[in-house]
């Protein structure tokens, strides 16, 4: 990460710099004759203030530090009213946020319909200590497909808002703080009737919301505050990006993001600046997360847990969870002292490469400390001078020491207490037995395991028809040996893999790229056009066919028929199960990609169904009138080399592609659909796609997975003999 120039800094800190000259030792002064601070002022970011190597600068470091929160306070005339309300009293102990994908197989269960919260929530304690809040994450990367918008999103989860809400409630009973999200770049879908802060403050109204995640955002808008104070009480907005000086007073919480610490541990400056703000550190995609576990600990500061990243996972190491389920229950139960003012950052330990921050209240007295190297080592504090009463224990084992020094774990934690025994509580004998069991099952093994597998449903096979028998309306199609070219925007879902390390060329934000697949197809037979709402219309009838979850199911039908003058439009509104139930019932079932893609460009692979391009007004070729769906033979100059109808365009089409990893399941759908949606590069891929372009379709449930863009068709296998391609 570059460094900003020194004129570039926040302006609080441009003249930070200039002060440490009031360090008032010799040595202080001649450390730093040798070593100036003022080139150091341009490693000042704005999360955190990065810290001089030389120990002899940290007491000059600290008291800069003190005096520029001093005089910033006093130039932004702080107001600190917010943090002063009992209904905001939780945020200061609100350390362990875990970032949940709502479509998460762990946390909902799609077979059985139903939210598994008690699950998630026991899985969280074992794992990682327990979790004091959740972003109940929705729209992205899913948004986009089709016109509804980030606030259907959460109306279309299962249940509904109500659903939701009983969700919402039974995650406060069980102590937990929930975050909706806030995505303001969403501003190209179907528009509300009332302004975005608005519905947002409806939202938190409705599902009894404790906070909103402002994704993208380093300060949500003024009006914020009295729009949500005017719903619920106690709702706090967390910012994304660096959160600015001036807007932590009704900001109380902000992420800490992909910043670079000093070697010597750093002062977080929202933390520094208000001991009562919070903060949770996140770097996604980093394969080890220790150092942030690290930052945390020096500065009595949070986590974002996020293993699931929209689709990708990222797991942590079982070291990493170690040091969380040993670090979180000491935030917890000292919370007051990690928010108070007696914070002194950089106290001298023995050891040169283990460091520590003093924390004093109420005449308690805790040092957080942190082992940066690879191996073990034994530190402590040098100079602790035990008060008259005091007994000192070591909090990582759960114990009572003699000596002010501990054992820490490569790359671990330490942490030391020393205080009267009538001041701890009467549970404080549990709390260090609890801690001795959490260390003796440590497990120091720094490796990622890839414990997800993601496996493809093997679709069932059909009776095979020979030419001569083939229902009406089917293309017979050779099989044979083809290399398969897939192109798809490399998006944070991922794509086939569902593993970050297995991803090739793998980059979190949107590139092109391509994979290809030796593939061997055996014959095969396609319907002419996909599925229509006639065809669907007849299935119902004659089967009595109706989902077990109806949300969204034909949506767009009128009285339980196609609209007038839409029979011969694809149906929509169908997920893949009604899909297959369609196929099924017809003696058909769903064309995995591969058919599907051959079907679409042919042996001689076009790039489109017609031909090689594209026109900017291919009006005569397929649908693009972005209105919405058109009748399936419309398009007769669109054919594919097959002669099939409509397979670019118009609508997106299932495929048997479903995948899971039993954290998330996807389909890959391909063809594009007459929706196109411009504007924010974090929308879904839209519009006509290339034959061999695919997209990565997470799936939730069905009320969300019926969209108004994605139809189907089917096929049915041929007998071997038909003849093949060479």
């Amino acid at each position: 990460m570059s460094k900003p120039p020194f004129d570039k800094l926040d302006p609080a800190f441009q003249d930070l710099a200039g002060h440490f000259t009031a360090a008032s030792s010799r040595p202080a002064r001649r450390a730093i004759a040798r070593h100036p601070i003022i080139p150091h002022a341009a490693m000042l970011v704005p999360t955190l203030l990065q810290a001089p190597a030389d120990p002899l600068l940290w007491p000059p470091f600290v008291t800069e530090l003190t005096a520029w929160r001093t005089r910033a306070r006093q130039e932004l005339n702080y107001n600190d009213a917010l943090y002063q309300r009992t209904d905001f009293a939780w945020v200061p102990g609100n350390y362990a946020c875990s970032f949940l994908l709502l479509g998460d197989e762990r946390f909902y269960d799609w077979r059985a319909g139903r939210f598994r919260l008690q699950e998630w929530l026991e899985s969280g304690r074992r794992e990682f200590g327990g979790f004091d809040s959740v972003v109940l994450w929705h729209a992205y990367p899913r948004i986009g497909f089709d016109e509804r918008n980030q606030f259907d999103f959460y109306r279309d989860m299962p249940g509904g808002l109500t659903g939701l809400r009983l969700a919402v409630d039974e995650l406060h009973r069980a102590g937990l703080r929930v975050f909706i999200n806030y995505n303001p770049w969403d501003e190209r879908t179907r528009r509300e009737p009332e302004d975005d802060v608005t519905m947002i403050a409806e939202m938190v109204g409705a599902l009894g919301a404790d906070g909103v995640f402002l994704d993208t955002m380093k300060e949500g808008a003024a009006e914020f505050r009295a729009k949500l104070d005017a719903v619920r009480a106690g709702v706090v907005l967390e910012s994304e990006m660096s959160l600015p000086l001036e807007r932590i007073a009704d900001h109380h919480m902000s992420w800490a993001q992909d910043f670079e610490d000093s070697a010597v541990p750093g002062v977080v400056r929202n933390k520094w600046f208000e001991r009562r703000h919070q903060l949770h550190h996140v770097a996604r995609w980093e394969p080890d997360r220790t150092h942030l576990t690290h930052t945390a600990f020096m500065n009595g500061t949070g986590l974002m847990i996020w293993d699931n990243i929209f689709g990708t996972w990222n797991g942590y190491s079982p070291r990493e969870k170690s040091i969380m389920r040993a670090m979180l229950p000491i935030q917890r139960r000292f919370s007051s002292l990690f928010s108070s003012e007696g914070w002194t950052p950089l106290v001298p330990t023995v050891h040169p490469q283990s460091f520590a921050s003093l924390w004093e209240h109420a005449g308690i007295r805790v040092w957080t400390l942190v082992n940066r190297t690879a191996g073990e080592v034994v530190s402590g504090l040098p100079d602790l001078t035990v008060r008259p009463g005091e007994q000192v224990w070591d909090l990582i084992r759960g114990c009572e020491i003699t000596q002010p020094h501990t054992l820490i774990r490569p790359r671990g934690i330490g942490c030391l207490l020393a205080a009267r025994r009538d001041r701890l509580g009467e549970d404080f004998d549990a709390f260090l037995a609890a801690q001795r069991a959490t260390e003796e099952q440590a497990d120091w093994n720094a490796n990622v395991p890839v414990d997800v597998q993601t496996r493809l449903r093997i679709p069932p096979r059909t009776t095979p028809y020979s030419l001569e028998t083939l229902p009406p309306d089917m293309v017979a199609i050779p099989g044979g040996r083809f290399r398969s070219a897939v192109e798809f925007q490399v998006r944070e879902c991922g794509w086939y893999e569902s593993t970050r390390d297995k991803i090739p060329n793998f980059f979190p934000h949107h590139q092109a790229a391509q994979r290809e697949f030796d593939v061997v197809l055996a014959p095969y037979a396609m319907d002419l056009t996909p599925v229509t709402n006639r065809q669907y219309a007849a299935f119902l009838r004659a089967s009595g066919y109706r989902p077990v979850h109806e949300r969204n199911f034909l949506k767009h039908w009128v009285n339980g028929a196609p609209p007038a003058g839409h029979e011969e439009h694809p149906v929509v509104y169908v997920d893949l199960e009604d899909a297959r139930a369609y196929a099924r019932w017809a003696g058909k079932r769903l064309p995995t990609e591969e058919e599907w893609q051959l079907a679409a460009q042919g042996f001689e692979q076009r790039r489109y169904p017609w031909g090689e391009t594209l026109p900017p007004q291919a009006t005569d070729l397929c649908n693009t009138t972005r209105t919405g769906t058109t009748p399936v033979k419309q398009f007769p100059l669109g054919r594919s080399p097959f002669g099939l109808f409509d397979l670019c365009g118009n609508t997106w089409s299932w495929t048997e592609s479903e995948r899971s990893d039993g954290v998330n399941r996807f389909a890959i759908i391909r063809g594009g659909a007459y929706y196109t949606l411009n504007g924010s590069k974090w929308y879904a891929d839209s519009g006509v796609q290339g034959a061999a372009f695919g997209a990565k379709f997470l799936l939730t449930w069905p009320g969300l997975d019926r969209c108004a863009t994605i139809g189907f068709r089917c096929v049915v296998d041929v007998v071997p003999d038909f003849a093949s391609s060479p």
